[in-house]
């Protein structure tokens, strides 16, 4: 035998020894004795404690559907764990009484390895069975987390390559202080379903509120698959809110593109906050259906809801909605609109809404039995959450039959929390009333305070259209204009009017009022009854001015006079919105022969909730005395004192009408006015 020959037989015989001992030690050797090298080896690579506690074997089978040939017919090894257990990072240990110190484990683990694709530093695995696998994901108030992991760079010589995941009994659990959650989903797998791989169940609490839902999703590994979209289909309730979607992920390899239906319903608008973490407005209840489009990268998410349409309330809504996640807050953009938008259904935005509307919507401040005004404080510590720029229009309002407004029209900025409506404009009544509102709620002026500042502009509302059911003035068609300007600094409603400062300016001219109005204001008993008998003739209206001064929330009239052609009524006295009282006084003056006239002052005195309104007793006890003291000498006689002649004077109506024309100023948000500075 030649020696060439003689050396490769010798390093053949040898390799198959040295591979007949190796294949010996394997199949003999104890694997729990190289647990601790090798959670050493994986905890030093995944940068955590990582222990197997349960036993740890080897056994030699032949692959289900293994490679053809003579690589199939040599068996694979498989290995089994049991009791695999990933800590929790050193910074934050586990309180076993109420959080695990683990964030995973695994019941028992086994798969088959396939030899040869080691080679070429393959791991390739068919199939990984897992049975009872746990995540349990904790976020502590600080913001430490467990699931963020020690991040490495260098690529690795090694790839894996899984084909299959089967698992049973699954638990995700998700405990974070931050988001006041603790969610718990059950996982487990299907097999005879064509479409979908996993389902899921799930339960427990967010932000106070219970959680529960279920659903179905494509197969774990089917996510690698880049050309196959992976299907999704899911109902969650939370509280009182309801979501569902259906649809897939078109790049589910990275989670980079999401194309679904999107369902939503719920309470109140506001309660999105806990699940999003974006501030919406407080509403009545509402749903909306649309299309989901999202977008997902390293740079930042962008998801689009298109063509939605619902319902907030008893308005009917519809538009689409942009929101783009940046720094140093997301922006959300769009455009919604609304064909009849009912009044009532913007009373929730201030908290003007029942009682009854605030317990349907959650809202944990009650308006007081003897408040008007709306005490709901603002969340103002939401609108730090997100920029807005949106586009609101309504083709027509109804605050009820008898008050339809034809067009409502808005941009609404939140802008690094300041809220601003820049215009607000109405068609109401046959005329315009534009608003100018903005809202500073970021903080400078204290927790939850909002410097406010707001300019009205009231321009060519008609009064027989403004109140079309009133019969009193069902015969006018006077015509309102007015402005107002006003600042303040408050947390609701009811405190930023309680600190209000600026000038109101009010003007009713060209037209003509309802005589009973004016007869009823005068206690013109005789002419009432005449009107009520004969029906209601006009009266010419000169003017209507009005010029109050706004000081610390306290209005004060310097002027307010309706100016007829038979009557001139005087207003005084002051209206404090803080403690929500009336001190007014309308003093009546007649022009001409009036009978049966009780010209007396009225007091109009009491709460906003319970006011009161009395004749002055001293004026109509000398007047009602002097007639019964003339009637004793002839019956006719005891008219006399009731007869108002008048003194027929001018009022001030030329000076106010110049004067309303100016526009009105307001001091800066939290600085008093003093009447007269301009």
């Amino acid at each position: 035998m030649k020696k060439s020959l003689r050396i490769a037989l010798g390093v053949a015989a040898g390799l198959i020894f040295i591979f007949v001992i190796a294949l010996t030690i394997l199949l003999n050797l104890d694997w729990n004795r190289a647990k601790p090298w090798l959670n050493a080896r994986a905890s030093e690579a995944l940068g955590r404690k990582l222990v197997i506690e349960g036993d740890l074997s080897m056994t030699w089978e032949h692959a289900a559907g293994s490679m053809q040939g003579w690589h199939g017919m040599l068996p694979w090894p498989h290995f089994v764990a049991r009791e695999i257990h990933l800590k929790n990072p050193s910074a934050m240990p586990g309180d076993k009484s109420t959080l695990p110190d683990d964030t995973a484990s695994i019941g028992q683990i086994d798969f088959a390895l396939n030899p040869w694709s080691l080679l070429s530093k393959n791991i390739d695995i068919p199939v990984l069975h897992l049975e009872s696998p746990a995540i349990h994901l904790q976020r502590r108030k600080d913001g430490r987390n467990n699931w963020t992991f020690r991040q490495d760079d260098t690529p690795s010589l090694w790839q894996l390559k899984l084909h299959r995941i089967v698992f049973a009994q699954g638990r995700i659990h998700l405990n974070d202080a931050i988001r006041h959650a603790d969610v718990t989903a059950d996982v487990d797998t299907l097999d005879a379903d064509p479409i979908y791989g996993v389902k899921w169940q799930v339960h427990g609490q967010l932000d106070k509120e219970t959680v529960s839902g279920n659903g179905r999703a494509g197969g774990v590994l089917s996510l690698q698959d880049e050309a196959t979209p992976y299907p999704v289909d899911a109902h969650l309730k939370i509280g009182k809110t309801v979501i569902s979607v259906g649809g897939v992920l078109t790049k589910p390899y990275d989670l980079a593109a999401v194309d679904m239906r999107l369902n939503v319903s719920g309470a109140n608008l506001a309660h999105l906050y806990a699940i999003s973490g974006i501030y919406f407005p407080e509403t009545s209840a509402y749903s909306t259906s649309g299309h989901l489009i999202g977008t997902l990268s390293p740079k930042g998410s962008r998801w689009i809801y298109e063509a939605f349409s619902g319902r907030i309330g008893k308005s009917d809504i519809a538009g689409s909605m942009d929101y783009q996640s940046r720094q140093p807050r997301a922006l959300l953009s769009g455009v919604i609109t609304s064909r009849v938008l009912h009044f009532s259904d913007l009373a929730p935005l201030i908290g003007a809404d029942s009682d009854a509307s605030h317990a349907r919507r959650g809202a944990v401040t009650r308006q007081s039995a003897n408040k008007v005004l709306p005490v709901e404080p603002f969340k103002t510590e939401r609108w730090l959450s997100v920029d807005a720029n949106i586009k609101f229009s309504a083709d027509r309002i109804v605050r009820n039959e008898a008050l339809p407004i034809n067009k409502l029209t808005t941009n609404i900025h939140l802008q690094d929390g300041v809220l601003s409506l820049t215009p607000l404009n109405f068609d109401m009544a046959g005329g315009n009333l534009a608003a100018d509102i903005t809202l500073d709620g970021s903080g400078k002026s204290g927790r939850n305070a909002i410097k406010a500042r707001m300019k009205v502009a009231a321009r060519h509302l008609q009064l027989k259209k403004l109140f079309p059911t009133l019969q009193p003035i069902s015969a006018s068609v006077g015509e309102i204009n007015g402005d107002a300007t006003l600042s303040a600094v408050g947390d609701s409603i009811a405190r930023l009017l309680a600190a209000s400062n600026g000038e109101i300016k009010l003007l009713i001219n060209r037209g003509t009022v309802s005589k009973l109005l004016l007869e009823e204001i005068g206690l013109n008993i005789g002419n009432v009854i005449l009107s009520n008998l004969f029906g209601d003739k006009p009266v010419r209206l000169n003017c209507m001015a009005t010029e109050l001064s706004v000081v610390n929330g306290v209005i004060q009239t310097r002027s307010f006079i309706i100016d007829t052609k038979d009557a001139i009524l005087n207003v005084r006295g002051k209206i404090d919105l803080a403690q929500e009282q009336l001190a007014l006084t309308i003093i009546p003056v007649s022009r001409g022969l009036r009978v049966f006239s009780l010209r007396a002052p009225l007091y109009v005195r009491g709460s906003f909730k319970h006011p009161r309104v009395n004749a002055d007793k001293g004026v109509l006890a000398m007047k009602t005395g002097s007639a019964i003291a003339l009637a004793a000498f002839a019956p006719f006689a005891a008219l006399i004192p009731l007869i108002n002649t008048g003194p027929g004077a001018a009022s001030d109506c030329a000076r106010l009408l110049a004067d309303a024309r100016i526009k009105p100023v307001a001091p800066p948000p939290g600085e008093t006015y003093h009447p007269g500075a301009k």
